[in-house]
């Protein structure tokens, strides 16, 4: 019978831990959706000082 509780116990353990991590995905899916955004904030920021660089130099070509 104590081998029974041992695996009870340990499974319904790995099942709590199993079921923490689940619920702690949405943070990270948040935190990757943050990410995103910064990086093409930045790269948006980027290209307007490209463009406005061309324009003050008076370049043909004004895409970057």
């Amino acid at each position: 019978m104590k081998p029974f509780t041992l695996m009870t116990s340990a499974s319904l353990a790995l099942l709590l831990a199993l079921g923490l991590s689940a619920c702690s995905d949405n943070n990270a899916e948040d935190a990757g959706e943050k990410i995103d955004d910064a990086v093409t904030d930045v790269g948006n920021a980027i290209e307007d000082a490209c463009e406005e660089v061309k324009e003050g130099v008076k370049a043909k070509d004004k895409n970057c």
